[in-house]
């Protein structure tokens, strides 16, 4: 965990309270750091500072957990939605963890997603310099021609700015659709439906299969299992190799 912390993201961490819930108990004084009545801002170092909670220290020690969620198709990426949409934090509740998405999928968009609570690893997985690898099985309409395949391959402006090169295979054709399966090496926002609307092409069906070596698998929709110390290292190692790259 990170030395200097916000209180309340800590209370949160520990799965004492939500973020909001640890500012109300902050305010109205029931949080202590060190023997002191805290505030709003405050910042702790778990490994030294004494957290109580209406008299109760807090066990500062937190579980770094790492888990893959097959994120269902009208799911959104957050842990709570103002709008009152299905959001991805009903599939994890029983995870005793405080665990958040590492990066996004969007609502109409199915697969793999990672979640933990460690954020030197969800940094590392999302940070753009460092271009971990993420493959999705695409269903486009109608169909594809050579030199649409080519622009997705060399990359394509959008937004204003042209995508990194990407890797793109058609895994099936028949008439009025074609299945391709595309890697990407960035994370820009939907940018997969972006490319593919450039192009006239239809999206029917999007589905992250894999993040680095970490495969979906047989993992059913809505449902997660932890990675394995295997699977992490893996993700960190590729990390460390994009960075070393960069450098």
């Amino acid at each position: 965990m990170a030395k200097d912390v916000r209180l309340q993201k800590l209370i949160a961490d520990c799965g004492i309270a939500s973020r909001r819930k640890a500012e109300e108990m902050i305010s109205a004084g029931e949080v202590k750091v060190n023997g002191v009545t805290a505030k709003i801002g405050d910042k702790v170092d778990p490994q030294k500072d004494k957290v109580s909670i209406r008299g109760k220290f807090l066990d500062a020690h937190v579980k770094e957990v790492y888990i893959m969620l097959h994120k269902p198709r009208g799911f959104i990426t957050t842990m709570s939605d103002e709008m009152n949409r299905k959001c991805v934090a009903e599939l994890v509740k029983d995870i005793p963890e405080r665990v958040y998405p590492v990066g996004r999928l969007d609502r109409e968009s199915e697969g793999l997603l990672l979640m933990t609570n460690d954020g030197e690893f969800a940094n590392a997985m999302t940070h753009p310099s460092l271009h971990i690898p993420k493959t999705y099985r695409v269903t486009v309409r109608p169909g594809i021609t050579e030199d649409q395949l080519t622009q997705i391959a060399v990359g394509i402006v959008i937004d204003g700015r042209k995508t990194a090169p990407a890797k793109v295979n058609v895994i099936s054709q028949e008439a009025g659709r074609v299945v391709l399966e595309i890697v990407l090496y960035e994370g820009r926002n939907r940018q997969i439906r972006k490319m593919c609307e450039q192009l006239g092409l239809k999206v029917a069906r999007l589905k992250r299969i894999a993040v680095g070596p970490v495969k979906l698998g047989m993992l059913q929709p809505g449902k997660w299992r932890p990675l394995t110390n295997e699977e992490v290292k893996k993700l960190m190692a590729g990390a460390k190799e994009g960075k070393s790259r960069k450098a």
